[in-house]
């Protein structure tokens, strides 16, 4: 199977930081992974680079089989994929609804439309339906977010990116900030993008949550992908010895 997305020996130093060294990384349509390791391993700047955030100093990207230069986010967006960051990427002032729809906004019909008006009412409607899909406590459509708690800015986030994602979505740290149940809601609504063909990539440091809903766990340490596990043949313990170098594993080969 090509992979929908797949990155080949990327580098990039930040001075005398090698975040990224030599680093590879693949998901398939229809596939979770999750990429775990330490604070400092290279996950965040992974990330960045396959969603068009970040340059690189060497390495190439492949989408769908073909090698992209990612040169901003609209061009990543357009291409299907969708990143939801640790810090959520919100604009505090707008409402939920608008938030969802920033810079994809439905103009209002006939002459308004023109005039440079909105369908509010269109994308409350919509926006609300995904909420409900989540199951994300939105507890007002009309405040601002900048109003809201944590989880309910969160189940925003996720939100919004699930209902524009069609090809990969990136989920970094997508519990933090949840309650038990909205936690739940959220592992489960992984598994229903998983089931449309949708790639989710799983950025997390709950073990629990990704032996879950993960098919494969792809593990960083030191700027370099070193082991990739079937996440049904693998355990907490395994990981967390991958992840902190108990555990030795072949650099950048498969090792389950």
């Amino acid at each position: 199977m090509t992979p929908i997305l797949e990155a080949r020996g990327l580098s990039r130093a930040f001075g005398h930081v090698q975040a990224l060294d030599n680093s590879d990384f693949d998901v398939n349509a229809g596939e979770v992974v999750a990429l775990i390791g330490d604070n400092g391993a290279g996950k965040s700047t992974m990330v960045k680079a396959l969603s068009g955030n970040l340059q690189l100093d060497s390495g190439e990207i492949l989408f769908e089989g073909k090698p992209v230069h990612m040169t901003s986010t609209q061009q990543v967006a357009a291409m299907g994929i969708e990143v939801v960051y640790q810090d959520l990427a919100l604009a505090p002032h707008l409402d939920p609804a608008e938030n969802v729809f920033l810079g994809r906004e439905i103009p209002a019909k006939g002459i308004a439309g023109w005039l440079g008006f909105m369908d509010n009412k269109q994308m409350r409607r919509k926006a609300r339906a995904s909420f409900d899909e989540l199951g994300a406590t939105v507890r007002s459509m009309t405040s601002p977010v900048g109003s809201m708690s944590g989880g309910q800015r969160q189940g925003i986030a996720i939100a919004r990116a699930i209902a524009w994602a069609s090809k990969v979505v990136f989920l970094d740290e997508p519990t933090a900030a949840l309650g038990v149940v909205q936690t739940k809601n959220v592992l489960e609504t992984i598994k229903k993008v998983r089931d449309r063909g949708v790639a989710v990539v799983l950025i997390s440091h709950s073990m629990p949550a990704v032996l879950e809903v993960a098919d494969r766990v792809q593990v960083m340490r030191l700027g370099r992908r070193i082991a990739t596990y079937t996440a049904a043949d693998t355990s907490v313990e395994q990981l967390v010895g991958a992840m902190t170098g108990a555990l030795e594993v072949s650099d950048g080969r498969d090792a389950a």
